[in-house]
């Protein structure tokens, strides 16, 4: 996802997550000169954030 889209998921400001990915807050990489962000590690980020449990894991039967 790009940082607009990010930024409406995570509902923060394009500056904010600007400057969280700058500084290393969110997972985010960079292609070429723009930031990119993976959602499942947004979310992966938030829950540890707010101190959540991770999703259980599905196993195969």
């Amino acid at each position: 996802m790009d940082v607009r889209q990010s930024a409406a998921y995570l509902g923060i400001s394009d500056d904010t997550l600007y400057r969280y990915a700058s500084e290393g807050f969110v997972p985010a990489f960079k292609l070429g000169n723009r930031w990119r962000f993976r959602k499942s590690l947004l979310d992966a980020w938030m829950d540890k954030q707010s101190g959540a449990a991770p999703a259980p894991k599905a196993t195969a039967r």
